[in-house]
């Protein structure tokens, strides 16, 4: 009996994600008395509640929008608190941002909700918050989550005054017909800051852009937890319950989901009419297929079980959904048997980059087809396109929203799916107008989109190529604008607007051609003002370019990856620079590699990386010149063999690092 208790115990260590005799650590909103097995936001074990004494009238839906870095994830953090949804401690910071690479990266990727309670003169109150983004890369996930809400709260930053992302944040609530929240955060911080702090200066400029009466700002320090009260207090009287009603038919829109190995797709829904509960029989007007409802609960940010959902309330549903294409974001549930007219959803997401997505090894494919459709259930702003490729063989085509989307989500494959993939370099959807009758009868079509270098057409069969472009706003202070508009006419921009937004900051607006930003621009802007300038763009459609296609040859072998498509003008400074890095890039070999960027048959520009030498003539202490050379001779032979069967092999990280036109410090 006693080998098999111990057996037993040695089990349940090996079982047990902690090492034996090491402490907990659970979150501070962790409910009391669970046993310490207890998984973190799961919602096994937790008291059901009941969401019944909160009605349409008492509830507010609000996001937090703003520039990035300008304190939304910590006016959050002091909102919980308050609330008392989480326990007051130093170790609140970011709690919503649950992603690894968010705390890594200090920048909030995911938009994430929770539900607040509060009580406001005597009447409870159910608030629910969701935090979003501030990165222009990720201005789906803002659009996404304003549709579930009623207000936002605009946080802008006392120190650096409005943003490019403040402004564009702010018209997508206004085209939404929110109400909007001004608050100034950052005005009341350790006295080493206050001499930046400008509080009055970001007012004037909220009236002058945003037509927002000075008034109507709450000046608050989120970090210090001062006068946030006043930001709840604002959000119950000024922002409108929900419009919606109880006795309706169930309609609920999916506006986010995630993907759950035990329990299927977990899915974040607003009601829009009804209620809903556990055994319902629900349908999604997407795929028309028929649930049970599992569980229903709401996020406070864990998963918190509750006995229905309400009309006007945001929650999640658990309906033994399997299959990650069955939760589509958009998408409308109702009642089996009580259909109801689908909500408008969401429009789709316009990839601006792409890149191509293979396995290091083929092996892979499978476990990497697995992981993609996972996680483009929980970012869907990502498009997915089969691609093979002659060197990497079979993968995928993925459109992203820009170059830290793309980062990010190749972060987020490594880190939660533990997948090594290699990604070719970044490009733009181009599109061509053939010329060629015969090219027309195959694609069926006389203009098609190229989304990769390989499918570019000989100019021969095409009529003329177009480029996509963006409207480009960059605010700054005015000290920078000479180094800023230089910067913009070498990127090929056409300048549309200049505003003074105050005496000190100026609002540029500029047409560029997309190629042009979409790989190391935001980082140069940054690096001539002194990180001061901010950058956000909108698509502007397409324009006529003269446009070619450069491929990068390694001892006369084309690598595709590598192959871009640029503007004539630009085509040989290009083809240099991605020969200099390419060089730093490849490590030596044995033998010599020559490195040539070329346009169709002829060579642009060309480095040579010189091959690892061994000293074969320090055994020879004089004697004979013709024994030197003779084994001069034969290590040449050497090289030579070697150099015609050697194969190149170009580092994984090299394709986006190649293309960065600043030398990495």
């Amino acid at each position: 009996m006693a080998l098999v208790g111990r057996t037993a115990m040695w089990w349940a260590r090996l079982r047990s994600p902690y090492p034996a005799g090491a402490p907990l650590c659970f979150p501070p909103w962790r409910p009391a008395g669970l046993a310490a097995d207890w998984r973190l936001y799961s919602s096994r074990g937790k008291e059901k509640l009941d969401m019944s004494m909160y009605p349409v009238e008492s509830i507010r839906n609000f996001s937090i929008i703003a520039h990035v870095d300008h304190g939304k994830s910590t006016l959050a953090d002091r909102l919980l608190e308050i609330t008392g949804t989480i326990a007051k401690t130093d170790c609140n910071k970011q709690v919503l941002d649950k992603l690894q690479v968010e705390r890594e990266r200090g920048i909030t990727v995911k938009a994430q909700s929770a539900s607040l309670f509060y009580n406001h003169e005597g009447v409870n109150y159910l608030l629910n918050l969701i935090d979003t983004p501030g990165h222009v890369d990720f201005s789906y996930e803002v659009s996404r989550s304003l549709s579930a809400c009623q207000g936002v709260i605009l946080v802008v930053d006392a120190n650096e005054g409005i943003q490019a992302q403040t402004v564009a944040n702010f018209y997508l609530a206004f085209e939404a017909q929110l109400t909007i929240i001004p608050v100034i955060n950052k005005f009341v911080v350790l006295q080493i800051d206050l001499k930046n702090a400008d509080p009055e200066r970001v007012e004037k400029q909220i009236e002058k852009l945003f037509d927002i009466s000075a008034d109507e700002c709450v000046r608050i320090s989120a970090k210090q937890g001062t006068n946030v009260e006043k930001v709840l207090q604002k959000v119950i009287e000024k922002i409108p319950p929900p419009q919606c009603n109880t006795a309706d038919p169930l309609k609920a829109l999916v506006f986010d989901s995630t993907f759950d190995h035990y329990r299927g797709v977990i899915a974040n829904i607003a009601l829009f009419g009804g209620e809903i509960q556990k055994g319902h029989k629900i349908v999604s007007a997407h795929t028309k297929k028929r649930y049970e409802v599992n569980e229903v609960g709401i996020l406070t940010p864990s998963e918190q079980p509750t006995h229905k959902l309400y009309a006007g309330q945001v929650g999640y549903v658990i309906a033994g959904m399997k299959e990650v294409t069955e939760a589509q974001i958009g998408d409308t549930l109702f009642f089996y048997k009580q259909p109801v007219e689908p909500l408008p959803g969401f429009k789709s997401a316009k990839p601006m980059v792409f890149a191509g997505m293979y396995p290091v090894d083929q092996t892979e494919y499978n476990n990497l087809k697995s992981a993609l459709e996972r996680l483009t259930l929980n970012d869907s702003s990502v498009t997915v396109h089969r691609d093979s490729s002659l060197a990497l063989g079979a993968g995928w085509r993925l459109g992203f929203l820009g170059l830290l989307h793309m980062e990010v989500f190749n972060q987020r494959l490594e880190q939660e799916y533990n997948m090594s993939v290699i990604l070719t370099a970044p490009t733009v959807p181009y599109k061509a107008v053939l010329s060629s009758a015969k090219l027309i009868k195959e694609y069926g079509k006389e203009e098609i989109t190229i989304i990769n270098p390989a499918q570019f057409p000989d100019k021969l069969s095409v009529s003329e190529y177009l480029e996509p472009t963006v409207l480009g706003t960059i605010v700054t202070p005015h000290e920078y604008i000479g180094k800023i508009i230089a910067l913009c006419q070498d990127r090929r921009a056409v300048q549309k607007d200049m505003l003074y937004m105050d005496e000190h900051r100026v609002m540029l607006k500029y047409l560029f051609p997309l190629n042009e930003i979409v790989v190391d621009f935001y980082d140069a802007l940054k690096s001539l003002s002194s990180g001061y300038a901010s950058f956000d763009y909108e698509d502007a459609g397409y324009q006529t370019a003269d446009l070619i296609k450069m491929d990068i040859l390694l001892n006369g072998n084309p690598v595709e990856e590598l192959a871009t498509i640029i503007h004539n003008d630009k085509a040989y400074a290009t083809g240099k620079f991605i020969c200099e890095r390419l060089k730093d890039a490849i490590p030596r070999q044995l033998f010599e590699i020559a490195i040539q960027a070329a346009i169709g048959k002829k060579i642009i520009a060309r480095e040579t990386l010189k091959a690892y030498r061994k000293n074969v003539v320090a055994k020879c202490y004089g004697g004979d010149i013709t024994r030197r050379m003779k084994l001069l001779k034969r290590q040449a032979e050497g090289k030579k063999l070697m150099r015609k069967i050697g194969n190149v092999e170009v580092p994984r990280d090299a394709f986006i690092r190649v293309l960065k036109r600043q030398t990495d410090k």
